[in-house]
């Protein structure tokens, strides 16, 4: 009886530690099943931190790319309202000087006339051909006509600096329309050609800028014309035509800025 006893017992402790052996072999597998698990999440982590970083230096490129591009439109936006007011500027000290120049001969004339009448003789003198008399100068715009004539040139100028290019062609063609003798007409006749380029009107903007320089050869814009019709046969591919262009810019207004930059092209033409 004893013998069966002992016999049971260590059954009883054979089959305990054959358990505790399965239960630390099945815990341990769990572990290293775990480990494999969180090491396999730590590389999927890490794939995606990757994609997630290049998704946001790409998205950091494109907006970078879009403020170069907005800040490169206010600077083209900016040279063109800036040359716009240097027209202007140019224009009205013209103006003033031509003003002054008609004052000055109006009062050499009347004091002629005061002193041809202060030195009467007891005789008559001497009957002489009548002179013809000069043409009369041209009535100077009064400022209310100058302040009507610049506030529907700068709406035009404001409508080109909105971008709105057809509405600009259709002011500046009004004003010129309403004020054919004003010094800013050249200048509407240049902006007018400039917006048909921009609107990719190359015909109509080409003609805009010859009907420029066949009216008004001698206007500061004239040369700027020259220059925006080489621009448009470079555009199209037209690169003998232009290089003319840009030797009759030299040849005709050699001091112009228009000038400097048609050597400047000419020069990157001939590499």
């Amino acid at each position: 009886m004893r013998g069966g006893l002992a016999a049971a017992a260590l059954l009883l402790v054979s089959a305990t530690t054959r358990a505790g052996l399965f239960d630390d072999d099945e815990a341990r597998r769990r572990i290293d099943n775990l480990r494999t698990e969180l090491a396999q999440q730590g590389k999927d982590n890490e794939v995606r931190i990757a994609r997630l970083e290049e998704l946001i230096r790409n998205i950091g490129v494109v907006e970078l790319v879009r403020q170069l591009e907005q800040m490169n439109a206010e600077i083209a936006s900016l040279r063109g309202q800036l040359e716009v007011l240097s027209n202007e500027n140019q224009q009205i000290q013209k103006r003033q000087r031509d003003f002054y120049l008609d004052l000055d001969s109006r009062l050499k004339r009347l004091e002629g006339g005061a002193a041809a009448a202060g030195t009467t003789t007891g005789t008559a003198p001497p009957a002489v051909a009548a002179a013809p008399e000069p043409p009369a100068p041209v009535k100077p715009p009064t400022r209310e006509e100058q302040a009507r004539e610049l506030k529907a040139y700068d709406a035009a100028s404001n409508l080109f600096r909105r971008n709105d290019f057809s509405s600009a062609i259709e002011a500046f063609r009004a004003f010129v329309k309403d004020y054919p003798q004003s010094q800013l007409a050249p200048n509407a006749g240049y902006w007018i050609g400039i917006s048909y380029a921009n609107l990719k009107d190359y015909p109509r903007a080409m003609q805009a800028q010859q009907e420029l320089i066949a009216r008004h050869p001698q206007s500061p814009k004239a040369p700027d014309a020259l220059l925006a019709i080489a621009s448009i046969q470079a555009e199209q591919g037209d690169s003998g035509s232009a290089r003319n262009t840009l030797e009759d810019i030299i040849a005709r207004y050699p001091g112009s800025d228009a000038a400097g930059k048609a050597r400047t092209r000419l020069a990157s033409l001939r590499r």
